[in-house]
């Protein structure tokens, strides 16, 4: 019997059911993402001391900003595929596939020596307090270590996704999360291994991620054939993937580094501080995986739409993706601003840390509305190619708005989270307009070109 190839066709047919269908599946695996470094932290909080806590936060925000950054440069290879598939050119992804393999290869290797090479740097870098510098050392040179695994799985992703596949990442990462569990509960509360086990279970799940993704891939059946001829540097796709996925991690990285530079400057203000925000991002890291979701899955839509030349169909996906992101934010914010202990109690049982984390939590609830809709619009930007864009507005919301706020408020005394943490709100809002502006300007140029 025949294999029915295992990729979907988002140009024809209704919307919003294939988008849901699409969202739900990249929402589950971003939420177990996510709870990579949640479960490190709640097993180390449960097990060690604030210091533990500390060293583990920020370790995992620097390996979250690295995370972040290789899975926004892959996007590059999933608007390429979902752009060729839209245009009825599946069979060119065996070459697409095989230069971004060797892309990111040389990508990881470069990434592996400057993350353990220089954990040190980071961490002194990040102001991380004495008490808590040699745990964030070790469990930033671990993961360090696994950055090719990491690289690999968020490649196999961007492939699938790319295909209209977002239910095999989510079943690979979904057992591996399992297994990165475990590992926890075995080496940090078994063995006592702090920051090290913590570390060492997750790039070991990662690498079982890696391994059950290509047992999928091969029983599956690709629009395409990828041979050992299609393993090359193909300066043609490379050079188009980096153009489409270089603006999108660059502005990743900057904004990574934003919040890093947020993160120093709270680090400065004591390690009960530290231990809050760091309890604090592990919940935020978890409210918006919804507009993360809608983000990756607009990107995946509009762009066989785009490719396929239906201009309005990609409009209309834009409007259905807002709808229902923002619907959620709405619940989202009510459970972070109202009840936001409750969630910072999964983390830390030391009630001054929970009341910090749940101080700057309130700030950041507003931000579960914002990120709702600029989050499906930068998107869809991606999705039709405008990634120099979203590049753009990243780096002024970042640098022009997060980071001049968030200091000015560290300021201010007596210290409040809660005004330290209005600085990303006030960033969204800024770059929510300026994708409606740069939104009507797109919609007028191609009313203009008749594609409306």
């Amino acid at each position: 019997m025949e294999r029915k190839t295992q990729s979907n066709d988002f140009t024809r047919g209704p919307i919003l059911k294939p988008l849901l269908r699409f969202a739900l599946p990249v929402l589950a695996a971003l939420f177990l993402q996510a709870m990579y470094g949640a479960v490190d932290l709640m097993v180390v909080g449960r097990f060690g001391t604030a210091a533990d806590i500390s060293g583990v936060s920020t370790g995992s925000q620097i390996m979250q900003t690295m995370t972040n950054v290789l899975a926004s440069f892959t996007m590059g290879t999933t608007i390429l595929l979902g752009q060729r598939i839209g245009q009825g050119r599946g069979k060119e992804g065996g070459r697409i596939i095989g230069s971004a393999i060797v892309l990111f290869a040389v990508l990881a290797a470069a990434l592996t020596a400057v993350l353990t090479v220089f954990a040190p740097q980071a961490a002194r870098l990040m102001q991380a307090p004495a008490e808590a510098f040699a745990q964030t050392v070790v469990y930033v040179r671990i993961c360090g270590g696994g950055t090719l695994i990491l690289t690999a799985y968020n490649l196999i992703s961007c492939i699938f996704r790319g295909l209209g596949d977002s239910r095999t990442p989510l079943m690979t990462v979904a057992i591996a999360c399992v297994f990165n569990i475990a590992g926890d509960l075995i080496l940090v509360g078994g063995f006592q291994l702090g920051c090290a086990g913590a570390a060492i279970a997750t790039v070991a799940a990662q690498l079982l991620s890696v391994l059950i993704s290509l047992h999928f891939i091969r029983k599956k059946e690709l629009p395409f054939v990828l041979t050992k001829q299609d393993l090359c540097w193909d300066r043609q796709i490379i050079r188009r993937t980096v153009q489409l996925g270089f603006p999108i991690a660059l502005q990743d990285l900057l904004v990574g580094i934003s919040f890093l530079i947020i993160l120093s400057i709270v680090n400065s203000l004591g390690v009960l501080v530290s231990a809050g925000v760091g309890v604090a991002e592990k919940v935020c890291a978890f409210i918006m995986l919804v507009s993360s979701a809608f983000m990756q899955s607009m990107a995946a839509f509009v762009s066989q739409n785009y490719g396929a030349g239906k201009y309005a169909r990609a409009l209309q996906s834009l409007k259905v993706g807002i709808l229902i992101s923002f619907s959620i934010g709405v619940v989202m914010f009510c459970i972070t601003f109202f009840h936001g202990n409750v969630l910072a109690g999964v983390f830390s049982d030391d009630s001054e840390v929970i009341s910090a984390a749940w101080d700057y939590l309130k700030s950041y609830a507003f931000d579960c509305l914002l990120t709702a809709v600029f989050f499906c619009c930068t998107g869809f930007f991606n999705g039709i190619g405008k990634t120099r864009f979203v590049m753009a507005q990243g780096i002024v919301g970042a640098f022009c708005v997060r980071v001049p706020v968030s200091y000015v408020m560290s300021r201010r005394r007596p210290v409040s989270l809660f005004h330290i943490g209005l600085a990303t709100p006030a960033s969204s809002l800024v770059q929510m307009i300026l994708c409606f502006i740069r939104l009507a300007w797109v919609c007028r140029k191609w009313k203009q070109e008749g594609n409306l």
